[in-house]
């Protein structure tokens, strides 16, 4: 089952976006973790943050103290939350299982940062 990200959009620089990744039916947590994923024009997929099932997260220096991950109670839902966006945030961004597997790449969602 793929996992569908939401939430992205145009923000102007120093905005705040709020993205989410559902998995339909049940866990999100097919393995111990779940990862967002970023993808910007002509470059290489990064991973942004993960969080592990029991609550534990980590991010990518480039993020740390602007993004939060999070997950819901029920464990069905995982958040990016996005404050002091940079237009260097501008990406495709997706979640997946972490490690990732091929199978549970969705589409991703846009987020654009003007400056």
């Amino acid at each position: 089952v793929q996992l569908q990200a939401s939430g992205g959009g145009l923000v102007q620089a120093g905005g705040s976006l709020r993205l989410s990744c559902a998995a339909s039916g049940g866990s999100i947590f097919s393995r111990n973790a779940v990862g967002w994923f970023r993808q910007a024009p002509g470059k290489q997929l990064e991973l942004v943050a993960t969080i592990f099932s029991a609550g534990t997260t980590n991010y990518a220096d480039s993020v740390k103290g602007r993004f939060t991950i999070s997950r819901d109670n029920a464990k069905t839902t995982v958040y990016l939350q996005m404050n002091s966006l940079k237009p260097e945030d501008t990406a495709v961004y997706y979640c997946n299982d972490y490690p990732p597997r091929t199978v549970r790449w969705g589409q991703g969602t846009q987020v654009t940062v003007s400056s």
